[in-house]
């Protein structure tokens, strides 16, 4: 077949023209158009005679369009990135203000400051390391390359104690130290000004020893970057919490105060002080180690270009809100892909409207008369697909409904639409049967960690 296109209903002059041979598939794809201008296809097909004519297409011709072309659409966040843009400015002359006097400052001090810090690593080295939890909360950095971790010269998984005593609830201080890991260079800087502004709020407190903690380990180790932090901090029976920091390097180069073993050499060398029914942290931290770096790799990983369909399913807790994602791809939402183009045209998107909050997904109607029967037919597979990849019977899709506000759009060419449950089904409640866990292939992210690592991967 040959497929040819033009702005011209006289198709005069051609635009471009492809050539389909291999007639697997009866689809192509015409790149390179204009948003709002009207172009004309026709095809012709070839045998042995030659070239037939023409025949055009139905509708007679097609303008690529956004959904955000919608009339009366009001972007949802307008005012937002100039807002943030003026915040960012303000942070930034604070910051240069603070660097431009730390700077003098080291100048004045000269060659003197520089070998006393030399000599404070040398004699203060590997013995700030924590080698025994003792009920408290800790920080610990996991540096792998391949197969291999960055240990102490006493083999232990380098540990620092942020405070010898803790609440039993820090997850707002943990979510906070989260955000960390987009600015380690900065842990100075922040430092400085929060102990400016400390005053007798516990918070407070508690966040400068974190801070200091985090210094504390770059100085250890030589180097600003702790990595990415994991998604839930690791308790134990005995009081004790550790904070986990991950970060992959390039190559076995030497950090100071820490060497180089085999995770396997490192696990089997790994002497409990705890006893098997209850584990402190460090031992549930090297007894999962594996576990901790497959999530690591995995929620690095992008989804190629292409439009998905979600499922959002929530689950909540006494302190937090939870979604449930798939252990294999942990940073975007269970979900499948409708097609290669991530982009969902004006018509697409008016049609969606037409089902109202009340409408379920059942009512997709494939024989109505409307001019996405395309899409209309991948939206139902990928709905079928969906359900049986989360384990739900297909009759349950009578209550499912879907998100008629946006187009999730997350960058690099991927576009999701959201498929959500029955609107009492949406969060499930502590107590009740959760069937998403890890051994079903599942993991339920603190909503925050969820928006992070979305962020850190799609932006």
């Amino acid at each position: 077949f040959l497929v040819e296109w033009s702005s011209s209903e006289d198709f005069s002059p051609l635009i471009g023209e492809i050539i389909m041979d291999n007639l697997q598939s009866l689809r192509c794809t015409i790149t390179g158009l204009r948003t709002g201008q009207r172009y004309y296809v026709h095809v012709s097909a070839y045998n042995m005679r030659g070239w037939g004519p023409p025949r055009k297409s139905t509708p007679a011709y097609a303008s690529p369009s956004n959904w955000k072309d919608c009339s009366g659409r009001e972007p949802r966040h307008r005012g937002h990135t100039e807002a943030l843009e003026r915040l960012l400015q303000q942070v930034r002359a604070a910051h240069q203000h603070y660097n431009c006097r730390e700077s003098s400052k080291l100048q004045n001090a000269g060659r003197k400051q520089s070998v006393s810090r030399s000599l404070k690593h040398l004699f203060h080295s590997s013995n700030k390391f924590v080698k025994t939890l003792k009920r408290g909360l800790y920080l610990s950095v996991i540096f792998f390359h391949k197969d291999n971790l960055l240990v102490t010269n006493e083999d232990q998984i380098p540990i620092v104690e942020i405070d010898d005593s803790h609440s039993s609830s820090v997850m707002q201080d943990f979510l906070w130290f989260t955000k960390l890991s987009c600015m380690w260079d900065d842990i100075r800087w922040l430092r400085q000004n929060m102990s400016i502004s400390v005053s007798s709020s516990t918070t407070l407190q508690a966040r400068q020893k974190m801070l200091s903690a985090a210094a504390q380990l770059q100085n250890l180790l030589g180097t600003h970057n702790l990595g990415r932090v994991f998604y839930e901090p690791i308790k134990d029976r005995h009081g004790n919490m550790l904070i986990v920091t991950i970060r992959e390097v390039e190559s076995l180069y030497s950090f100071f105060n820490g060497k180089w073993m085999q995770v396997s050499k490192l696990q089997s060398q790994r002497k409990s002080l705890s006893t098997p029914e209850e584990p402190t942290a460090l031992d549930i931290l090297l007894i999962t180690i594996q576990d901790i770096l497959s999530y690591h790799k995995r929620s690095q990983q992008r989804l190629p270009p292409g439009l998905y369909l979600g499922y959002l399913k929530l689950c909540s807790s006494v302190d937090q809100i939870k979604v449930v994602v798939l252990q294999k791809l942990p940073n975007v939402l269970c979900h499948v892909k409708i097609r290669d183009n991530s982009n969902v045209s004006k018509d697409e998107w008016e049609w969606i409207q037409t089902l109202s909050g009340s409408e379920s997904v059942e009512s997709m109607d494939h024989t109505s008369d409307c001019p996405t029967q395309l899409f209309l037919y991948e939206l139902q597979m990928a709905v079928k697909a969906l359900l049986k990849q989360t384990n739900l019977p297909l009759h349950q899709a009578k209550h499912f409904r879907l998100y008629t506000q946006e187009v999730l759009e997350l960058g690099h060419n991927v576009s999701f639409l959201l498929l959500l449950p029955a609107s009492d089904d949406v969060c499930t409640a502590p107590g009740q049967n959760n069937p998403y866990t890890p051994h079903s292939g599942f993991l339920n992210l603190p909503l925050q960690m969820f928006e992070f690592g979305i962020v850190a991967c799609f932006t």
